[in-house]
């Protein structure tokens, strides 16, 4: 098997027109959060960890390639992405095995948040290999403190479903977590999933925050409809996006609730119980079993 790799390991690095060397790391799996956009946000800790490692595992290794050039380090780089994980994944942990000291990181951010790591940590802690973390940029985080939403609480949803139906389920499923949504999305299916959202979610605050730490960002924010509005009459963005949805209010959940139930009497007027729940489950996404349940109850007149 032939392992992309580019020059030896360097054993110091330069960083801000300062050398530093490079300090011993322990034998095992190191994740490494790199820059989202900025070079300057990486850490003192992970340059040297980049550059004490035997070889750093990376998603695409033209990307991780550049940070690595940018601060002088030549540790061999390994391609390891979701097309040749199965065929890699069992030389990188017999290397661990053997006591190698490997550094996985991301395209951009921390390590196993939407990428394919997650196999290769559990499967290294299940044979015993030391796996630790070295903690930095993540685009989850810094769109979370800047959006202007609550940060108590959050669910990161990743990305959602490509297509409408199954995207404005999966949003009847996260309707009622009781904190702040974060989803990642592309750039050309942003105004869809904004109509989306409007449709399932309701009058929420949001924010989109674009190429976060780079020299075009922005952070946009309105409620869901204004921004699904506004992204309708537009070219749609450019570059990485991160989604980010206020949790229910105190009366959201009433305000869906009776939304539902007038969209339920009115397919009732032209349609049988049954196929007005499928008539409803469809236009809102809500799971149509909940949906029958609510129509049984308001075609008999228990209205709850």
């Amino acid at each position: 098997m032939t392992i992309e790799a580019f020059s030896p390991p360097a054993a110091s690095y330069t960083a801000f027109g300062l050398r530093a060397e490079a300090e011993r790391i322990e034998p095992g799996l190191h994740l490494v959060a790199t820059p989202i956009g900025n070079l300057k946000d990486v850490s003192f800790r992970a340059l040297s960890t980049l550059a004490a490692a035997d070889a750093v595992v990376a998603e695409d290794t033209r990307v991780t390639k550049t940070l690595l050039a940018h601060y002088g380090i030549s540790t061999p780089l390994i391609a390891y992405h979701e097309h040749n994980a199965r065929v890699i994944r069992p030389h990188l942990l017999a290397r661990l095995e053997a006591g190698a000291k490997l550094a996985l990181v991301s395209d951009a951010g921390t390590p196993l948040v939407s990428d394919p790591g997650f196999r290769l940590v559990q499967e290294a802690l299940e044979k015993g290999v030391h796996v630790t973390s070295v903690p930095g940029p993540s685009a989850v985080l810094a769109a979370l403190v800047v959006a202007g939403l609550p940060t108590d609480r959050f669910f990161f949803e990743g990305f959602l479903p490509h297509k409408s139906g199954p995207r404005r389920a999966r949003l009847a499923e996260l309707a009622h977590i009781p904190g702040t949504l974060v989803f990642f999305e592309s750039p050309r299916r942003l105004a869809e999933t904004l109509v989306d959202c409007a449709a399932i979610l309701g009058k929420r605050n949001a924010a989109i925050a674009r190429e976060l730490t780079k020299l075009f960002e922005s952070v946009r924010r309105g409620t869901l409809d204004e921004l699904a509005a506004a992204l309708a009459e537009e070219e749609p963005p450019r570059g990485e996006i991160v989604l980010l949805v206020a949790p229910p209010g105190a009366d959201a959940a009433q305000t869906a609730a009776a939304d539902l139930d007038a969209k339920i009497e009115e397919a009732l007027t032209a349609h049988s119980v049954k196929d007005a729940a499928s008539v409803v489950s469809a236009a809102t996404g809500q799971p149509r079993r909940q949906v029958y349940a609510r129509a049984l109850e308001l075609a008999a007149g228990r209205v709850k």
